[in-house]
């Protein structure tokens, strides 16, 4: 085959189907810039602002399109700040491939420009597969077991190619000792439990009275199974953060999310039921969960390296959820008496009440609560959302309710700051004929929305379907809760230095809007929702209005207002 090692990576990659690769250009990758230029840009090489950013708009890209995400960085630097979003993708169990430069192999270990211990550098963030391609027949092995290992384990690996080694001519490995050919299929594949083990989780579920059900990320397929069990068992549904999506807000017995970002009803419903089925998720938050050793569980997780965390399950079923549902379906008995399931409903339509009722309390100058509340019904149903870490986790747990083929995302593990607007940048690649809005805090713009602010202005005419709403609570507050923080705890200020995020936009000839009064709060929304390209809206809003926490009594949740 003819071309060098660079030439024959892309192409590889193209025949994984690989579309897009999110990179910074750099020392270290020059031969694969020049590969991209000779092979016309396929795969298509999105450039971002700088490495980390590179790395979360691949993540994106694989949460919102259920495909492999690509990234790429020059050597030094670019390798350091790739891990970041690598560690996002490790602590939400995404499938990412880096593709790292590195120093000559002639300058190796003569701490030469740029030279950086690659190996080390990344042996626990890409634990599951981290290579160096050393010679040209060694490309497609290293590459395509980083691909099939990063499906397979849910988790970025990493492949580091030379400077000099992308320059050689490929030769593939030949038929040889020490030679290893590879291939491409990966097969399809699904992880199911025992039916001993199955009989026994249903022993469990069949004896409840009062059932609870908690589901996260891994039950994004198994969104009707899951309706299925509820309905049958009389069950109510809390979900964690990245669960948010894998199953309506529409249905009534719906609690919404679970934790220190919750609801009363999903508070409740850990705290009163007498059997927990778990699917899909590895919340980490105990004390949400029944008190230890109080109900009888059953957890339902794909990866066997994760079951049986957080709580003491009765029984644990490795399998993938959907699959493992439906063989467990027909074992479990409908439940006769709905008295459970009915509590569960009146507190939802309940705590709807309280939503409303906290969205409308004055504020100085806007309530962040009622700029998500506003957005709620205006959301086409196909939009993707994405969503920082921050104060404004809690508007969008709490305020934006998923239905349809709508769907959410942030980062959940990690809690990176500043991961909004390059997700919604992967997430305008993986779906391109789709509306995405990006909701972020004022301080995570700061880190990294303002700067790929210019990537979106760089790509504006590649989306089929125009709309990036970019939408920023601005209360010049770092602190992520800062209703948690004393007014006289003597510690340093939070306040950040003033930012025109609207006015940043406008340079970049994007669309800006600056809203400083509650109500432009609702034409502010719909006028960035019919934009013909990205938007970013600003809005003033109070610092010091805080969320109460699932713990809070109905009383207070439903108390009026003080006055001034």
């Amino acid at each position: 085959m003819t071309g060098n090692v660079a030439d024959r990576l892309l192409a590889r990659l193209g025949e994984w189907g690989v579309r897009h690769v999110f990179g910074c250009p750099g020392e270290g990758i020059g031969g694969l810039l020049a590969a991209w230029e000779r092979t016309a840009d396929e795969p298509r090489f999105i450039r971002s602002r700088h490495a980390e950013l590179s790395a979360l708009e691949a993540v994106g890209y694989a949460k919102f399109s259920g495909r492999l995400g690509v990234c790429a960085a020059p050597s030094g630097a670019g390798a350091v700040r790739l891990l970041g979003g690598l560690y996002d993708a490790k602590l939400d169990h995404v499938p990412v491939v880096a593709l790292v430069g590195q120093a000559p192999r002639s300058a190796m270990g003569g701490s030469y420009q740029r030279e950086v211990e690659l190996p080390g550098l990344f042996k626990d963030v890409a634990s599951a597969f981290l290579e160096t391609v050393t010679v040209p027949e060694q490309l497609p092995n290293v590459l395509d077991r980083a691909i099939r290992t990063a499906y397979a384990r849910r988790a970025p690996t990493a492949v580091i190619v030379p400077a000099d080694v992308q320059e050689l001519e490929y030769a593939p490995p030949g038929h040889a000792a020490a030679m290893v050919p590879s291939s491409l299929d990966r097969g399809g594949w699904s992880a199911v439990p025992s039916a001993a083990a199955l009989e026994r989780a249903a022993d469990v579920l069949n004896a409840g009275d009062r059932v609870a059900v908690l589901i996260g990320q891994g039950a994004a397929r198994a969104g009707a199974e899951v309706r299925r069990v509820a309905e049958r068992l009389g069950a109510g549904v809390a979900k964690a953060l990245l669960g948010l999506d894998a199953l309506g807000d529409e249905l009534p017995y719906v609690t919404g999310p679970i934790g220190p970002l919750g609801t009363r009803p999903s508070y409740e419903l850990m705290r009163d039921c007498d059997t927990l089925l778990t699917i899909g998720s590895s919340f980490p938050y105990s004390q949400y969960l029944p008190e230890s050793g109080t109900v009888r569980a059953v957890q339902i997780d794909l990866d066997p390296h994760m079951i049986g965390l957080r709580y003491p399950y009765e029984v644990n079923l490795v399998g993938d959820a959907r699959e493992t549902l439906l063989r467990l379906l027909p074992l479990l008995h409908p439940t006769e008496s709905r008295g459970w399931q009915e509590g569960i409903v009146a507190a939802v339509q309940r705590w709807r009440g309280v939503l409303d009722h906290r969205a409308a309390l004055p504020a100085d100058p806007i309530n962040p609560a009622y700029v998500a509340h506003c957005l709620d019904p205006l959301l086409p149903p196909d939009t993707l959302v994405t969503c920082d870490s921050g104060s404004v986790t809690h508007w969008y747990a709490q305020h934006l309710r998923m239905r349809g083929t709508l769907r959410g995302s942030l980062s959940g593990t990690l809690g990176a700051a500043g991961c909004a607007v390059p997700y919604a940048i992967g997430a305008k690649f993986a779906h391109p004929e789709r509306p995405v809005v990006a909701l972020a805090g004022d301080g995570a713009m700061r880190m990294n929305g303002l700067a790929e602010l210019i990537t979106a202005a760089a790509y504006r005419d590649s989306w089929e379907d125009p709309r990036l709403v970019i939408g920023v609570w601005g209360d010049q507050d770092l602190d992520p809760v800062p209703w948690e923080r004393g007014a006289a705890d003597g510690g340093p200020s939070h306040t950040l230095p003033e930012v025109r995020c609207a006015a940043f936009a406008e340079s970049l000839g994007l669309t800006g809007i600056l809203v400083e009064k509650a109500g432009e709060v609702d034409p502010a929304w719909r006028a960035a929702l019919a934009a013909d390209g990205p938007v970013v809206v600003e809005f003033r809003t109070d610092p010091g209005m805080a969320p109460l926490p699932p713990e809070t009594g109905w009383a207070e949740l439903e108390a009026p207002a003080e006055g001034p």
